[in-house]
């Protein structure tokens, strides 16, 4: 049955009317980075949900799927791979549906995936899921009518962190390649959300010690490792980071730090500061942000005639 495009005061109600009231004031957010990120607002469209495909092979630890938003649209649609958050341990897909719908009900093709939780498998366990989700992308995107060469990433919070981590990973020459990543995982573009970008600036909290699996001063390598930040390269795709300036879970100097980083790598990149929000707030009402991320990945992701 087809969909039509839904925003995220109609997803969570009433509850959050204040929050989504504030977030609409001017003087909210600002934007840093080059201009010409932002592309124009792609037109609307309908749009199918095909649920629980599973994405891993038949011997993998554990039996993984998504769900695979299709626009009704002629010719092949452009991809985003969806990830969640929770701290790497919690939480699933469904957090991630209204975004989901919004970025489907504009002409991208969303594939919004589950991924195994620490403390049971720890990293980079979840990397792995992430590098088989693209390669199935990869392989059997042309059966959805799917545009395997226009795949880019979207997460917030620990999916952002996995999202960027996949990204920096596949446009390097990482050891974190092997076995499962190279050509077929690389993304075009990133959108990533209260990104924890250097695990190395963290205590060793436990949300961090249940996924890498000891704390930092027993495995330091491993944090550096598993931080987005360290993979920089002039080959990394372009991203569009959104914080909340007040975020106390994951600070706002870790977007900044990533996208100084990715700058000075002659990466393009973008950030949106939002003002008073924190973590779960910037997510709550990021209405703005997931608006100005689609017109990004419509910059990226279009065929350059229609932007």
């Amino acid at each position: 049955m087809p969909h039509a495009a839904s925003y995220p005061g109609k997803i969570l109600g009433a509850s959050i009317f204040l929050l989504t009231a504030l977030a609409s004031l001017p003087g909210c957010s600002h934007y840093s980075g080059a201009e010409n990120l932002i592309g124009p607002e792609p037109k609307t469209t309908e749009y199918d949900v095909v649920e629980g495909l599973v994405y891993t092979p038949e011997n993998w630890p554990q039996a993984l799927s998504g769900d695979l938003y299709l626009p009704q649209q002629s010719g092949l649609s452009p991809v985003v791979l969806m990830v969640h958050g929770g701290g790497w341990n919690s939480r699933s897909p469904a957090d991630m549906v209204w975004i989901a719908e919004e970025l489907a009900g504009h002409g991208f093709a969303v594939f919004n995936i589950a991924y195994r939780f620490a403390p049971e498998f720890t990293f980079p366990a979840q990397l792995h899921d992430l590098q088989v989700a693209r390669q199935w992308l990869a392989t059997n995107g042309s059966l959805y009518g799917l545009d395997t060469q226009r795949v880019s990433g979207f997460g917030f919070s620990s999916g952002a962190h996995l999202i960027a981590l996949l990204a920096v990973v596949a446009s390097s020459d990482s050891n974190l390649n092997q076995p499962y990543g190279g050509p077929n995982t690389r993304l075009q573009a990133v959108v990533a959300g209260g990104i924890p970008a250097d695990l190395t600036s963290f205590d060793s909290g436990k949300l961090l010690f249940q996924f890498l699996g000891a704390d930092k001063q027993q495995i330091p390598e491993t944090y550096r490792i598993a931080s987005p930040i360290t993979h920089i390269t002039p080959q990394t795709p372009p991203f569009f980071l959104f914080h909340g300036g007040m975020d106390s879970l994951v600070p706002f100097s870790q977007a900044e730090s990533f996208h100084q980083a990715l700058l000075a790598n002659g990466v393009s990149s973008g950030l949106l500061k939002l003002h008073l929000r924190g973590h779960i707030t910037s997510f709550l009402t990021g209405g703005n942000a997931v608006e100005q991320g689609l017109r990004f990945l419509t910059r990226q992701q279009m065929p350059r005639a229609s932007q």
